[in-house]
């Protein structure tokens, strides 16, 4: 890391506290970011240090366990601090953790959490009022629960709401902490380290995770689970209503009544927005045409497509693929400057 002088702006210090049994991946993926944002610029950007209750090891769910730099109360100063869950999180809620959570929020650090790291926060009282979102599995506990009747739970992958930033966990971590880097730093910053990670893209606060439908149904409504697989695998040339109500084995209104009642929306509805999330990952993973997309989602004119897109997304598919290739132009830039930088050294960056 590059020593810091006097011009050098002062490192964002960020304090990862560690609970019992918490997600190995999760806590690798939002460290690593800010690894790589310091060794790509050149510049002491982040700084982290591993907190843990009493300053011992933690293990996590797959038994390993990073060395903690210092208890809870020998943290030091933080600007951001990220409470990293995993399994049994409900039995991880120490009161002097919440007590010491608290006092970081009365002195302004910006809170977060990573997998179920949300519920600690949620117990603290420290997102009450705010949007956020945990790992798909606890979604419907803790609407059960409802001892979190000021918090919004939501399904998307991260949540960044004013100075609270939480995410489901798993490599959504990498997602969060690039979006954080992009608004913090710069986004050809945040662009050039998902391409030394290997990450497609940068997915953003509108990316929603994927929720396994027999998650939400259990085993109660197989036959609509199975009308579901089927439009997921008839993309291209969607089914009618009629046909997948035949090949499911109820009548087309009882397929209807389903819908409605399990998933708030008519069957075509359902499959429509299927198609169109469908396109957007075309559109920002491949080089399709977005006329070769419209007709790879089932959409037999350029205007129909364009139209529903927009309905759908807020934009036509046109401006979506602008973006996407104005991130991969700073992108290409940036990492031109950096491999240029790095043969003159002849040090590698992964």
């Amino acid at each position: 890391m590059t020593p810091a002088t006097a011009d050098t702006p002062r490192a964002t210090r960020i304090g990862f506290l560690q609970v019992p049994n918490y997600s190995a991946i999760a806590f690798s993926t939002a460290v690593e970011p800010l690894r790589m944002a310091n060794q790509l610029s050149g510049l002491p950007l982040y700084e982290w240090t591993v907190i843990s209750m009493d300053g011992t090891p933690v293990p996590a769910s797959n038994g390993l366990a990073v060395a903690a730099d210092s208890d809870i109360h020998n943290a030091g100063p933080l600007d951001m601090l990220f409470v990293c869950g995993g399994t049994g999180i409900q039995d991880n809620c120490d009161r002097r953790l919440l007590a010491w959570l608290r006092e970081q929020a009365r002195h302004k650090v910006e809170l977060g959490a990573l997998c179920t790291g949300s519920y600690v926060l949620a117990r603290a009282h420290l997102l009450e009022g705010y949007r956020c979102t945990i790992h798909w599995e606890n979604i419907s506990s803790m609407d059960e629960e409802q001892q979190f009747s000021k918090t919004i739970f939501t399904s998307e992958l991260f949540v960044i709401d004013r100075d609270r930033y939480t995410c489901a966990g798993g490599i959504a971590p990498l997602d969060m902490m690039l979006n954080i880097i992009g608004r913090q730093k710069s986004q050809s910053l945040a662009e050039a380290i998902c391409e030394e990670f290997i990450h497609e893209r940068i997915r953003n606060v509108s990316d929603m995770q994927r929720i396994p439908l027999r998650v939400h149904l259990g085993t109660s409504q197989p036959k609509l689970v199975e009308a579901v697989s089927l439009m997921e695998a008839n993309i291209e040339e969607p089914l009618s209503l009629d046909d997948l109500a035949r090949l499911v084995g109820v009548s087309r209104r009882q397929l209807e009544r389903l819908f409605k009642k399990y998933l708030n929306c008519v069957p075509t509805r359902y499959y429509l927005e299927l198609r169109l999330a469908r396109a957007r990952q075309f559109l920002l993973q491949t080089n399709l045409s977005i006329i070769e997309v419209g007709l790879a989602c089932g959409f037999s004119s350029p205007p129909h497509f364009s139209k529903c897109y927009h309905d759908f997304f807020g934009q036509p598919p046109s401006r979506e693929r602008r973006s996407r290739s104005a991130s991969m132009a700073a992108r290409d830039a940036l990492s031109v400057d950096h491999r240029s930088s790095r043969g003159k050294s002849g040090v590698g960056t992964n």
